[in-house]
């Protein structure tokens, strides 16, 4: 009767911690990536008032059952359903993350690892990446500095936004290439001033510029001069590029005729007027002091005389620059019958100008009443050019009589292995660095009269195209853990990895409070260092975090059992007590 009465009384604990576990399981439906817990009752030790005997032969009997009175029942374990995987539920925000496999997260709070299932992450002043519901750093591998990738060491925290993380370093443009059609018969191509195509570069420190490339025909049509026209910054301010080299200086055949327009213009002497009388240019007033034929240098700081000088280009009709029209050459050949005698040779414009203005022969040195007058008398209508002195390069294309593909870039300056050309910028000094143009991809077809020739940064893969300081604009983490930084001059950088571990037991894991968990000795050990989630088959999910895997209908049929339970161990002591009840009133 007394053991019955203790029974009950066991009946009643248990099943009040029983309702207890479901309790805290439905008190946590909601918790992030909680896992349900579960009770196992297992009976007391029984009381034995007969032992078990064997069969008699001897006297043919059988053998009796021991008789065994229960003492009544006790909590045998309480179980972690740690390995269910809880619903998923997406939130948007980034750093919130779930995991996919029986991995956890290592956090820790400055002197001791804990893990979780609970990926609800932010990031704090520091730019650490941490636990939401209470700060601990999340932990992972950090990037090697030299190889720039990961180093799979020991854990530490995750910063991901540390200063140095927030912006992307500066680098100067190396490499640059011309792609597209070149058309013959496009009119900018064939004009004077020529087809201009930008290359947008940057410097050092991030700063972006635009050299201007001119790409004009000669009197061959599948050759081309390339040259550098123009430099600007950022707000379209013109850089010197005196000291700025474009390939090599060259002689590119014109074979154009350059033609005073006498409709309106006339030559008196050294100077050039209008049919009227005024004066448009003196050759005399041209030159500055102690100018010579082989250097014939031009006052070009006098702004009247530079003017007077692209007046008379244009009265001669020429479309181009006045430098350009300036460096056309003329080839003289030693004519006797002319009354004088010369060094035969190739003069530019300039030279003859200034051989005009002193009254020198293209000897430099011998005086005479007439010069050569079919060629280098600027008193007659026109004179013939040969071509023009330039620095860059000569594109060539196959037109059909060169060896390979028609159309197809050939090389420069008539070699086939050069395709690229090298643009100087680094005389100007500071964080200015050369750049590599390759003309490799560009070619030459007929597409109605339209060019599409473009200069772009960097090689065709991307490399050397230089960038400006980047600012980061945004984060992602990819399924391995491995976290990405982007930034606003497109680029990207790897910042860490998020590092998970694995028990060989979960179940043995403790609960610490925080939705975190300790190591047991049952559970094994965390190694310090641990694995890529998806070395086992698990992944990572930003945008979406674990829920609990807590099924109310499950637990609401275990309170409804356990409340019976209760009951009826509650109706054993009440019964119990009742008997105790009587067996003290038979004493009376």
């Amino acid at each position: 009767m007394m053991r019955s009465l203790f029974s009950g009384v066991s009946g009643l604990k248990t099943h009040q911690t029983r309702m207890d576990v479901i309790g805290n399981n439905i008190a946590n439906v909601n918790t992030t990536a909680y896992k349900s817990s579960s009770m196992v009752f297992s009976d007391l030790i029984s009381q034995t008032t007969q032992k078990a005997s064997g069969p008699n032969a001897t006297t043919g009997t059988g053998g009796t059952n021991a008789r065994q009175i229960g003492l009544g029942v006790k909590g045998g374990a309480i179980n972690t359903n740690i390995s269910t995987q809880g619903a998923a539920q997406s939130t948007g925000n980034p750093f919130d993350i779930m995991i996919s496999g029986s991995s956890f997260f290592v956090v820790s709070n400055g002197s001791e690892n804990f893990f979780t299932r609970d990926g609800s992450f932010y990031v704090d002043g520091a730019g650490n990446l941490c636990m939401t519901s209470n700060g601990f750093n999340v932990m992972g591998w950090q990037v090697d500095e030299e190889t720039m990738s990961i180093k799979q060491d020991t854990v530490s925290a995750l910063r991901i936004m540390s200063a140095a993380n927030m912006t992307y370093p500066p680098e100067a443009t190396s490499k640059a290439y011309v792609s597209g059609i070149i058309d013959k018969n496009n009119k900018d191509v064939t004009s004077s001033a020529g087809k201009a195509i930008n290359l947008n570069f940057y410097d050092a420190l991030g700063y972006s510029y635009t050299a201007k490339l001119v790409i004009k025909q000669s009197s061959n049509t599948n050759e081309y001069s390339v040259e550098l026209s123009k430099l600007l910054d950022s707000t379209g301010t013109e850089i010197d590029i005196s000291g700025v080299t474009f390939g090599s200086a060259t002689s590119q055949k014109i074979n154009n005729t350059v033609t005073l327009d006498t409709t309106a213009y006339q030559w008196a002497g050294n100077v050039l007027q209008t049919l009227s009388g005024t004066q448009v240019c003196n050759l005399a007033d041209l030159f500055a002091a102690g100018a010579t034929m082989d250097n014939p240098v031009l006052k070009t700081d006098d702004e009247a005389a530079m003017a007077a000088l692209g007046e008379l280009a244009k009265a001669y009709g020429y479309e181009g620059s006045t430098e350009e029209f300036l460096n056309l050459t003329v080839t003289l050949t030693n004519d006797p019958t002319g009354g004088a005698t010369f060094t035969s040779g190739t003069y530019t414009v300039q030279q003859l100008l200034h051989n005009q203005a002193k009254g020198l022969q293209p000897s430099f040195s011998t005086p005479a009443a007439a010069i050569q007058e079919k060629i280098t008398n600027f008193g007659l209508d026109c004179f013939d050019t040969t071509g023009r002195n330039f620095e860059g390069a000569t594109l060539v294309y196959n037109d059909g009589n060169l060896t390979g593909e028609k159309g197809h870039f050939v090389g420069i300056n008539g070699i086939s292995t050069v395709t690229g050309v090298t643009l100087g910028l680094s005389a100007l000094g500071g964080n200015f660095s050369d750049i590599v143009i390759d003309f490799a991809t560009s070619s030459m077809y007929d597409n109605n009269g339209t060019c599409t020739v473009a200069a772009t940064a960097g090689d065709t893969d991307g490399l050397g195209m230089g960038r400006k300081l980047g600012d980061m604009s945004g984060v992602s983490i990819q399924t391995n853990g491995m976290i990405y930084a982007s930034y606003d001059n497109g680029m990207t950088r790897l910042l860490g990895q998020i590092a998970v571990a694995e028990f060989p037991n979960v179940s043995g894991l403790e609960k610490a409070g925080d939705n975190l968990y300790s190591a047991t000795l049952n559970s094994g050990a965390f190694d310090g260092i641990g694995v890529d989630i998806t070395a086992n088959g698990g992944k990572m999910s930003t945008g979406q975090l674990e829920m609990s895997n807590v099924d109310l209908s499950a637990e609401f049929t275990e309170m409804i059992t356990t409340q019976r339970g209760f009951q009826a161990n509650s109706r054993i002591i009440t019964v119990s007590d009742t008997l105790l009840e009587e067996l003290t009133n038979l004493k009376r």
